[in-house]
């Protein structure tokens, strides 16, 4: 019997936790959603844990949520569907799963059937193996265009490797396995879901983050969500990440170390101005270099002063961090009286 928890993504007594828990993000999938279940089932037929499957449906305008929930009475199926209040976007659906998740390994994959389900065994296994927190999936062989999705993607991955330290070949592939443990002390915010080896390495060491080839599988129903646009947005993130793994803690370091190097510039330029004045008799009223002296300055005292407010605003970033970044409307759990 399925049953419908309405207030949030509490965890239903009696049922016991499993071993693994697959998180599959889904928006607008109604013709993938199902092969995607069965898929799963079949891949997962062998496993010798106990595992679930949390679909969440990122407020889809289909009949996305209504066919996953056909398959609530399957036997031998241990689902539950999160229903977001609306598109909150894939990484906020991704957080969405990742805090319903029950096991103590948690894998991550897309909804569009792309990913193959049947690497996931094999991928857990090369996790225990190797004692790592983080398996990324590698799509060696991906079935996309090379315009828009091949060539933005190695650019991308080229740009998150050379800053952010953490050395793959394919940052995008959702196919992942991490320790339960080790994700969930990571928050991801706006569209980060690309970084996400950038934030585990914030909380591990990057020896303990591996990657893994797996199977692509060309588009088959609906389109992608994604196009040439996302290359900008990727460039921007990463200038996020980069600030956010370094200054995270104490952004006041960073607008600090601004703010003292255009003030040294600043009194270097009017103590010589103050010299050409009083010991030469120079006339510098007119100087362009004065102008430029006071606007160092300015800006001097605008980025200590940003520092300062940054540094509070973390502070009570760290005091709130608990607060979600997605609106759960519906949570349905089968398997429950």
């Amino acid at each position: 019997m399925s049953a419908v928890i309405e207030t949030g993504l509490e965890t239903v007594p009696g049922i016991e936790a499993p071993e693994l828990s697959l998180v599959v993000p889904i928006f607008n999938e109604e013709e993938s959603v199902g092969p995607l279940i069965e898929r799963v089932m079949d891949a997962m037929a062998a496993y010798p844990g106990a595992w679930e499957l949390v679909l969440v449906d990122d407020g889809s305008a289909d009949r996305t949520l209504l066919t996953a929930r056909g398959y609530l009475t399957r036997p031998g199926l241990d689902l539950k569907i999160v229903e977001l209040q609306r598109n909150f976007g894939q990484t906020a659906a991704m957080q969405a799963g990742i805090d319903t998740a029950r096991g103590r390994l948690i894998a991550t994959l897309d909804g569009d059937l792309q990913n193959d389900p049947k690497d996931i065994p094999t991928m857990v296994q090369a996790l225990e193996e190797r004692e790592l927190d983080l398996l990324v999936g590698w799509r060696k062989n991906r079935k996309d265009g090379l315009v828009l999705r091949k060539i933005p993607s190695w650019c991308a991955n080229y740009l998150i490797g050379r800053i952010t330290g953490v050395k793959l070949h394919d940052y995008g592939c959702s196919l992942k396995i991490y320790r339960a443990s080790v994700i969930k002390q990571v928050k991801l915010m706006g569209e980060m879901h690309r970084f996400i080896p950038a934030w585990v390495a914030s909380v591990v060491p990057s020896s303990r983050i591996g990657e893994m080839e797996v199977t692509h599988h060309a588009r088959r129903h609906g389109t992608s969500k994604y196009g040439i646009s996302r290359t900008f947005r990727v460039i921007l993130d990463l200038l996020s990440v980069m600030f956010f793994m370094r200054y995270k803690a104490r952004p006041g370091h960073f607008f600090g170390s601004l703010g003292l190097g255009t003030g040294f510039l600043s009194a270097l330029i009017l103590a010589w101005l103050f010299i050409e004045k009083v010991i030469f008799g120079e006339d510098i009223g007119g100087r362009p270099l004065l102008i430029l002296g006071f606007m160092l300055f300015l800006s001097s005292v605008q980025l200590i002063t940003t520092g300062i407010l940054a540094e509070m605003i973390a502070r009570t970033y760290y005091r709130d961090d608990a607060q979600p970044n997605y609106i759960v409307r519906t949570v349905f759990q089968n398997g429950s009286a």
